[in-house]
């Protein structure tokens, strides 16, 4: 994978629902990869959202932050080599810019640092979700 496209953020009211999508280029999609979305507060860290693995000795795996565990849901399309992040029953403090964001299952641990920004190399510009 190589430069991510974000699309998909907005202006949303509480208990909304918003889904991103994030285009790859460069992306071979029979080598195994580490997909993730990631999201950023005003002056602070970026922390991992979900992220989507495929190999490693576990075959892969899909992990979500507690936060998003049962309201967020990360898939991914290999024709379009498109992922997604559909976000329901927003909150206000969801609020942040999101990122997506490309790595190796290798770089992250197999699962073990997926939620570790500085594992992954390649990312998207970003796209700014808001919950009034």
């Amino acid at each position: 994978a190589d430069v991510q496209v974000e699309s998909g953020g907005g202006s949303v009211q509480g208990g909304g629902s918003l889904r991103l999508s994030c285009v790859g280029s460069g992306y071979n999609p029979h080598s195994d990869y580490c997909l993730g979305w990631f999201r950023q507060f005003p002056g602070k860290e970026r922390e991992g959202v979900a992220a989507i693995t495929t190999g490693g000795p576990g075959g892969g795996g899909v992990y979500y932050a507690d936060f998003a565990k049962g309201r967020f849901t990360i898939s991914r399309d290999n024709a379009k080599a498109t992922l997604y992040l559909q976000m329901n029953t927003l909150r206000p403090e969801d609020t942040a810019m999101y990122y997506c964001a490309a790595s190796t299952p290798r770089n992250i641990g197999y699962g073990a640092e997926w939620g570790n920004s500085g594992k992954y190399p390649y990312w998207g510009q970003g796209t700014q979700v808001t919950v009034s």
